[in-house]
């Protein structure tokens, strides 16, 4: 965890700066212009097809160890599920 004089030189920007935007945003004006246009909430499609949202339950130890693997491997949870699914679609041949 960096400190905040860290995040102060790595910005280039002091307290007194901070505490001067924040006022302004607190009041409603903001400074500076938007860089791009924002078109919904979320980080952007991970794939260029319609995605629908598959839910199922399983034990709490099972979820666990899915989590556990999942970081073992450096993934998320429903990154590591996907992976599976794709590889035995793939192994298959539907995928």
């Amino acid at each position: 965890m960096k400190t905040a004089q860290e995040l102060e030189a790595m910005f280039g920007i002091t307290p007194e700066e901070i505490a001067a935007i924040d006022a302004d945003a607190s009041k409603g004006v903001l400074h500076g212009h938007p860089t791009k246009t924002v078109t919904g909430a979320g980080r952007p499609p991970l794939f260029d097809e319609p995605m629908q949202q598959v839910t199922f339950k399983e034990p709490s130890d099972r979820v666990r160890a899915m989590d556990l693997r999942a970081e073992q491997l450096g993934m998320r949870r429903s990154d590591y599920l996907r992976q599976l699914v794709e590889n035995d679609l793939r192994c298959v041949g539907m995928a």
